[in-house]
């Protein structure tokens, strides 16, 4: 298993996620969103921000189907999916989305759900194992 890198911007989205709740940086200055998160606010320039806690609903924007040759650790899983997902609680212009992969069930193996299954737009919502890594599955 890999573990996040974390840094000190981002260290409060592993330290939410670990407790099961998906948080996202926004600006305290102007409330705009900002992720991934950073010190400065690209609109104000204010380096205040706040943690919000969001839905975890969101659709599939994109995905990609991994296969070997990969690291020796993910071979033996793969053929997996990693999906780009889009948050439904900000407007698509702030361009909310989280990388993950998309499971059949909370906790099942990365390779639980076939490739065919998986559709741009489709509605999902998040799951997290293994201490904070972000999955979904479909809503």
């Amino acid at each position: 298993m890999l573990s996040p890198v974390t840094d000190p911007d981002g260290a409060p989205f592993w330290e939410y996620a670990a407790r099961g709740e998906l948080r996202v940086q926004v600006c305290a200055g102007c409330a705009e969103p900002r992720f991934p998160p950073r010190p400065c606010c690209p609109h104000c320039r204010s380096f205040d921000s706040d943690w919000r806690p969001v839905s975890g609903h969101g659709r599939v924007w994109s995905y990609v189907v991994a296969h070997p040759p990969l690291l020796p650790d993910y071979a033996a899983q793969a053929p997996y999916n990693v999906v780009v997902v889009e948050l439904e609680d900000f407007p698509r212009s702030a361009g909310i989305r989280l990388v993950g992969n998309l499971v059949a069930a909370p906790g099942a193996p990365l390779n639980s759900l076939a490739p065919d299954d998986i559709r741009i737009g489709a509605r999902v919502r998040v799951v997290f194992c293994d201490g904070g890594l972000v999955q979904w599955v479909l809503a």
